[in-house]
């Protein structure tokens, strides 16, 4: 099981050319997979993205690629003469104006905004190789390290989880035990009832009637032979290796209609507030589903 949050870095020189890559990821319903890459770079793109999305099935996930250059071939200076000449040609005219004495030297106009470009070559010309390899490596590395994250986070989030099933399994069984004494206590309750308007008479077959309506309408077991396999299908799935998030999403939902269910049908003040213990339970299960891919 995995987490949809992680990051993970990755580092590789190699080819007088060090590569940076980071990948960060938050929860997100689909796969949404970003990578921001250097212009120079951009047809490299599609091939980092393939690389990622092999491994990340659901997220929103960011990829960021950035680099340094040792080769002389990537870099190009760029030498803007016109704003140059412009500035010597004001410099000139404020030793003129002035009277200035100090020479105009190299050092001062190259540190003038414009006169100086750097220029980061395309490699579309270079070895593939010398860029794919490298490359590859940091996102391989990165990679490697952000599904650490994501499933150490994934074991925290799947324990949480199954805490949270042993406490709902222990409440359905209460529910389960405590249920069939409503039925019970009806008929005590309308015997009672009845008892007091002994000298008029009633039917033994009419109670016996009410208090067969009275048990269909209260009646639970369906509801909780349905939570108790939602139970069971969602620990089979904790263990489960394959994205898991969108069945355990659908699961969870199943388990509060019939939570729902059950609270509407309970006449008994212990299985109402059990109901709500177990609803609260549920809602805690469903805010950390949300985090798992």
């Amino acid at each position: 099981m995995r987490s949809m949050t992680g990051y993970g870095r990755g580092e590789c020189t190699l080819h007088n050319r060090k590569f940076v890559v980071e990948i960060k990821s938050v929860n997100h319903r689909y796969n949404d997979i970003s990578v921001k890459i250097p212009r120079t770079m951009i047809s490299f793109e599609d091939y980092v993205k393939k690389i990622v999305s092999k491994q990340i099935f659901r997220g929103k996930t960011d990829v960021y690629v950035s680099f340094e250059t040792y080769d002389k071939n990537d870099i190009k200076i760029n030498l803007n003469e016109v704003i140059a000449d412009s500035y010597i040609e004001a410099l000139e005219n404020i030793k003129i104006r002035y009277g200035a004495h100090d020479d105009i030297s190299v050092g001062l106009i190259s540190r003038f905004p414009e006169v100086l470009t750097v220029e980061r070559n395309s490699f579309e010309n270079s070895d593939e190789n010398e860029i794919s390899e490298p490359l590859f490596n940091a996102v391989g590395i990165a990679l490697s390290n952000f599904m650490k994250m994501r499933e150490s986070e994934g074991e925290a989030l799947k324990k949480n989880i199954y805490d949270k099933l042993n406490s709902i399994d222990e409440k359905v069984k209460f529910v389960n035990e405590r249920a069939p004494y409503a039925e019970k206590r009806y008929e005590e309750r309308l015997r009672e009832r009845l008892k007091e308007l002994e000298d008029m008479g009633y039917d033994e077959s009419r109670i016996l009637t009410e208090v067969a309506v009275f048990s269909e309408k209260v009646c639970v077991d369906e509801e909780i032979t349905r939570l108790m396999s939602h139970i069971s299908q969602m620990r089979l799935f904790l263990e489960e290796t394959e994205p898991v998030g969108r069945k355990l999403d659908f699961l969870i939902q199943e388990m509060n209609r019939e939570v729902n269910t059950i609270g509407s049908k309970t006449t008994d003040l212990s299985v109402t507030n059990t109901v709500i213990e177990i609803k609260s339970e549920i809602e805690k299960v469903r805010e950390q589903i949300q985090n798992i891919e």
